[in-house]
């Protein structure tokens, strides 16, 4: 194998692991989010999106190929945000 080759292979197993490292530290906090909503006697009104992310990225098809976890990155963004917009909401009055 060639040093060109093996440089390439080497900078494309780092970058895979950066980006699972990312997408598993995106999966914890959005866990503890959700985990500090129920504690906070908030109600959770959005639980698809939260358990729609967690199968987006456990389930085998992806929009991208599972080597690159851009899009299960992408994916669990959007459940946190959301699920932060609602924690940031007031609650209704009486409920």
């Amino acid at each position: 194998m060639s040093t060109d080759l093996t440089v390439l292979l080497v900078v494309a197993a780092v970058l895979v692991a950066a980006t699972l490292a990312v997408a598993v530290a995106l999966l914890i906090r959005l866990v503890r989010t959700r985990n500090a909503l129920r504690r906070a006697g908030l109600p959770i009104e959005r639980q698809w999106v939260f358990w729609g992310a967690i199968a987006y990225l456990v389930l085998p098809t992806d929009l991208v190929p599972d080597p690159v976890y851009l899009d299960d990155i992408g994916v669990l963004l959007l459940a946190l945000r959301s699920l932060r917009s609602a924690a940031d909401r007031p609650s209704a009055p009486g409920g």
